[in-house]
């Protein structure tokens, strides 16, 4: 039953972590279009507060709960699928630490990236999320 509940608890801090991954790099497009000082600040504070309180509590909870999941079931560690899914995970990281580095060249008003580049930088997750769902769910190897 402890099993059920933490890795009921660990598919909730993905999803949460997932929105964020989602949301802030649309923020990007957003600000990287704005012109006034004013919606540039207003970017700032939304995506600072997003970072901070939503996805990198929920990054921690992710990977503290799905090491959690892996100690209860080490035998994972010797399948494929788990392998490819824990590199993938640990390519994610780095993009969620990646959109932290953008947030900050932001509010010291430092961006040279388009709003162009940020709508294509916004699709990363989403196939991180098809990939890693599909690991999960079929295991192929």
């Amino acid at each position: 039953m402890t099993y059920l509940w933490i890795k009921a608890l660990h598919i909730i801090a993905m999803v949460c972590w997932f929105a964020g991954l989602f949301y802030l790099p649309r923020l990007f497009v957003y600000h990287a279009m704005s012109t006034d000082e004013p919606s540039k600040q207003r970017f700032c504070v939304m995506e600072r507060k997003l970072y901070r309180g939503i996805m990198l509590p929920s990054l921690v909870l992710t990977v503290l709960l799905g090491l959690w999941l892996l100690h209860l079931n080490p035998a994972w560690l010797k399948m494929g699928w788990m392998h490819m899914k824990l590199v993938l995970v640990v390519i994610l990281i780095g993009y969620h630490f990646a959109c932290g580095a953008q947030l900050k060249r932001f509010a010291r008003n430092e961006n040279t990236l388009s709003h162009v580049f940020f709508r294509w930088f916004n699709e990363v997750p989403v196939i991180f999320l098809i990939i890693i769902v599909m690991l999960v769910v079929v295991k192929p190897f």
